[in-house]
């Protein structure tokens, strides 16, 4: 299957990741942020910080918290509002993995028994509100109708997402525009509030705001594609989950796409059945993986995801040279080049 290769013979090698090099320069935040979300899914209803705590506890990167914490630290912020914004974010996120666990019918995530597994589909889904409706409670304390506004308009286009999903699931007629309306609303939206009320927090120019949420806007876009690469061409220990859950569910990402308009008849009669009718059998995934790669749709896929990695690392420029800028710079490539 697909493999990206770092080609550039001047980037350093390390044990740790881009992503690891940025957590680290935000670490004392970060811990912070973790004892908030600790102390802010509490509840006397026992089954909500046990089944919220099940989920959080699970793992995860935090790359969207940290995305705001970093932000904030290029802006200059001294102050202390970011952090509860920061695990704002994670509970908006935590919320919509619990309720998309749901819809999919997923049995794993990041490599553990999901929390709807384990708890149940209607636990999972008033658990999933119960964190939304604490991260409003929260986005109130900064008392910024500015950030309540953007966090909230982010919320609301998650959902549209995820509902527009629903509505191109199975359709192999689904045009790649229609595609990256999906993953721009129910991934790259979060992405782009998680960074722009970095800017906002601290109180900086609109230019600024504006450069934060192109950033984190098409990081979201780039992290998606290769999220959907990743489902048919790396291995479950990688990803977290199973390979091949979008084909088994008739998700149409762009690797289907653009394997279903380039193939022949025959090929596209396969897609309609698998995907539309999921009249699946055994074999058909590697036929599917096969497919892609006969048309090279992982590949373009792929670039894709570096064109808009691009756009991202360019909406940095305005900003000055500082250690947490490079890293934000390197988390993009990082996104990119997971390994496949």
């Amino acid at each position: 299957m697909a493999v990206v290769t770092n080609l550039d013979p001047h980037r350093r090698k390390s044990s740790t990741t881009p992503l690891d090099d940025l957590t680290a320069l935000v670490a004392d935040d970060l811990l912070a942020v973790n004892t908030i979300i600790v102390d802010r899914m509490q509840s006397p209803v026992a089954l909500i910080p046990q089944l919220a705590g099940y989920i959080v506890a699970a793992g995860g990167k935090r790359l969207r918290p940290v995305l705001t914490l970093a932000a904030a630290r290029l802006c200059g912020y001294r102050g202390e509002h970011h952090r509860l914004l920061a695990a704002v974010v994670e509970f908006i996120h935590t919320a919509t993995l619990l309720h998309d666990d749901v819809v999919d019918e997923s049995d794993l995530r990041r490599g553990l028994a999901s929390a709807n597994a384990v708890f149940g589909n209607k636990a999972s889904v008033l658990v999933g509100d119960f964190l939304f409706s604490r991260a409003f409670q929260m986005m109130v304390e900064v008392k910024s109708l500015e950030v309540l506004g953007i966090l909230a308009n982010a919320s609301a286009v998650i959902a549209e997402g995820e509902v527009l999903q629903l509505q191109t699931t199975n359709d192999t007629q689904t045009s790649e525009q229609a595609y990256l309306e999906v993953i721009k609303g129910k991934t790259a939206e979060l992405f782009a509030a998680a960074c722009r009320v970095g800017a906002v927090v601290a109180d900086r120019p609109a230019a600024e705001e504006t450069a934060l949420n192109d950033y984190g806007l098409n990081l979201g876009i780039a992290f998606q594609l290769v999220d959907d690469v990743l489902d048919y061409s790396a291995r479950q220990a990688t990803l977290g989950k199973t390979v091949g859950d979008d084909f088994r569910e008739g998700k149409i990402t762009l690797p289907v796409v653009l394997a279903f308009r380039r193939g022949n008849e025959e090929e596209r009669a396969f897609w309609r059945r698998t995907m539309e009718e999921l009249d699946q059998r055994d074999g058909d995934l590697e036929r599917a993986q096969e497919l892609m790669t006969r048309h090279g749709a992982l590949a373009d896929t792929v670039e894709r995801a570096r064109h808009y990695g691009a756009i991202a690392r360019d909406s940095l420029g305005l900003f000055p040279d500082m250690p947490v800028k490079r890293a934000l710079l390197d988390v993009v490539d990082f996104v990119i080049d997971r390994e496949f």
